[in-house]
C-alpha cells in the first residue's frame, strides 16, 4: 500500500502543477493538518481512495469550509484494507483557539479511546498533527509535543507515527524520518510518500 502524507503547506508540484498521474499509485492520502480545506478536496476530487484528515492548530476554517469528499479521523480509529490509523489532531495551547489542548487535555482524549484501542488490538499509524513530546518537537510552548504521544507508541508499537506541525524548513537539523523504539516516526511536512 502506497500512502501519501501531506502537512502544513500545500505542495506546488501537487497544487500548482498538478497532473492526475501524479496520484497514480497512490492507495490512501493522510493530511496531518494545517493544509487549505479546498487543497484537500482538489486532491480528493481526482483521487479515488479515501483522503483522511487530522485537524492542526490552524484549521478552525474547516468548520465553515470542511475539505469536500475527506473524512475527518481526528479522535477516533479508522481502517482502511486492514490497516488501522488513529487520528488524533491539534497541538499544544498557546493561546485561545480550537485543536489545542494542555498534556492533560489530550490524555483525557487518549483515555477516551481506551475500549476502541482493546477491541482493535491497537493500530498501525499514529496520525497526529503535533510531534510527541522531545521527539522532533520545538522548544518553543506552540511546537512542545505530547507525552501522551509517547505513551500510545511504547504501549501500542506501531509501524508509523506520522505528524507535521514542525516545519522542516524551521531550521537545520530537523528529521524528516526517525525513530523511537521500533515505531518509525516521520514529519509529513509539504508532503512524503511510504510504502506499507
Amino acid at each position: 500500500m502506497k500512502i501519501l502524507l501531506l502537512a502544513d503547506k500545500e505542495s506546488p508540484y501537487l497544487w500548482d502543477y498538478f497532473d492526475k498521474s501524479k496520484l497514480e499509485g497512490i492507495d490512501l492520502i493522510l493530511s496531518c493538518g494545517d493544509l487549505h480545506p479546498h487543497y484537500l478536496s482538489f486532491l480528493a476530487t481526482f483521487f479515488q481512495g479515501p483522503v483522511l484528515y487530522v485537524h492542526g492548530n490552524h484549521d478552525e476554517c474547516y468548520k465553515k469550509t470542511p475539505p469536500e469528499g475527506c473524512i475527518c479521523i481526528d479522535g477516533t480509529l479508522y481502517e482502511h484494507e486492514g490497516v488501522r490509523i488513529l487520528g488524533l489532531g491539534g497541538s499544544m495551547r498557546y493561546k485561545t483557539g480550537e485543536h489545542q489542548y494542555t498534556q492533560k487535555q489530550m490524555n483525557r482524549r487518549i483515555f477516551k479511546l481506551k475500549f476502541l484501542l482493546w477491541r482493535k488490538k491497537g493500530f498501525d499509524i499514529l496520525l497526529t498533527h503535533s510531534p510527541a513530546w522531545q521527539l522532533n518537537d520545538g522548544k518553543d510552548l506552540p511546537h512542545n509535543g505530547f507525552k501522551g504521544f509517547l505513551y500510545l507508541i511504547e504501549k501500542y508499537a506501531p509501524r508509523y507515527f506520522i505528524h507535521g506541525h514542525v516545519h522542516l524548513s524551521y531550521g537545520p537539523g530537523l528529521k524528516r524520518i526517525s525513530a523511537y523504539q521500533n515505531t518509525t516516526v516521520i514529519n509529513a511536512y509539504e508532503r512524503y510518500i511510504i510504502e506499507l
